[in-house]
């Protein structure tokens, strides 16, 4: 006899997919919850990829040049949210760009020079694991920069964006938000984890120490660089694996790409975890 509220070794050799293991867990009233919201990620997330490869189709055969950027403190999930939008793409068009700092020689260039040679060429995707935007809030946080310097990229910026956008680069600027004591809980994980531990840098350090900072220049940030042509969305991401999703449908969400009636998941991003940048809400982001 089966006891209600558990699964059996024959109930598991009898399964032969998700959505039967699924079904089998709500039959049986077993709390199972965590195992049953990561199966639904995983479906999910298969589904909006199948979407993504369907997008990058469109965008190579009509030529279109789309560059996402991930900005974000620390720990907030740039490089997880990117990993699973390139997972199944053409690595022939589409490419990470996650820049070191900058060299001797690119210090006495113009500030944009290094990132306008990683800009999508036609029919290209482009994922920027942080972007110019360094010097908006990493720079002049950590003292990276003169005053004069990020005073004047937030005068340039705009204009640099708005010929972009004239030209005919799609732009998709996303800010992950994450809380103050989420991040702390990442570091600690980050510290202890032997494989995580080399993601730990002088900088992380100090960011539960320079929160307020961050604070006030992500901040100017937004107010300074937030335009029609090139607006910020902002997404809640104290859990990642909702952020992932919400993020992959907000890009898709921006396309009337091919085939992109037959999808079999929504492709409108949940408003309470994707906003776009209001005035009225900044004090309400991390």
């Amino acid at each position: 006899m089966k006891t209600k509220g558990t699964l059996s070794e024959e109930d598991f050799k009898n399964i032969s997919s998700a959505k039967e293991l699924l079904s089998l867990i709500e039959e049986k009233n077993v709390s199972f919850s965590k195992v049953k919201k990561t199966l639904l990620y995983d479906k999910e997330l298969r589904l909006l990829q199948i979407e993504l490869v369907k997008l990058q189709n469109y965008v190579s055969s009509q030529n279109k040049r789309v560059a996402i950027i991930f900005e974000g403190r620390d720990a907030a999930g740039k490089g997880g949210n990117i990993r699973r939008f390139m997972e199944h793409l053409n690595p022939r068009s589409s490419r990470l760009v996650a820049l070191n700092k900058p060299t001797e020689v690119e210090k006495g260039q113009w500030y944009f020079q290094r990132y306008i040679k990683e800009l999508p060429n036609p029919g290209e995707i482009v994922f920027f694991d942080r972007s110019w935007y360094n010097r908006a809030v990493v720079e002049p946080v950590m003292g990276f920069c003169s005053t004069k310097q990020y005073e004047d990229f937030l005068v340039q910026v705009p204009e640099f964006e708005h010929m972009m956008y004239e030209d005919g680069v799609i732009i998709i600027k996303f800010w992950l938000s994450i809380t103050k004591e989420e991040q702390a809980k990442r570091f600690d994980a980050r510290k202890e984890n032997p494989l995580k531990r080399w993601k730990f840098s002088p900088v992380d350090k100090q960011g539960q120490i320079l929160w307020d900072k961050y604070t006030y220049y992500k901040s100017e940030m937004f107010t300074k660089t937030h335009t029609t042509y090139s607006p910020w969305m902002i997404i809640k991401t104290n859990d990642k694996k909702v952020a992932r999703l919400e993020a992959i449908r907000h890009v898709l969400s921006r396309f009337n790409y091919e085939g992109k009636s037959e999808a079999n998941t929504i492709l409108s991003p949940d408003p309470n975890v994707v906003m776009r940048y209001y005035r009225s809400n900044i004090n309400q982001i991390d």
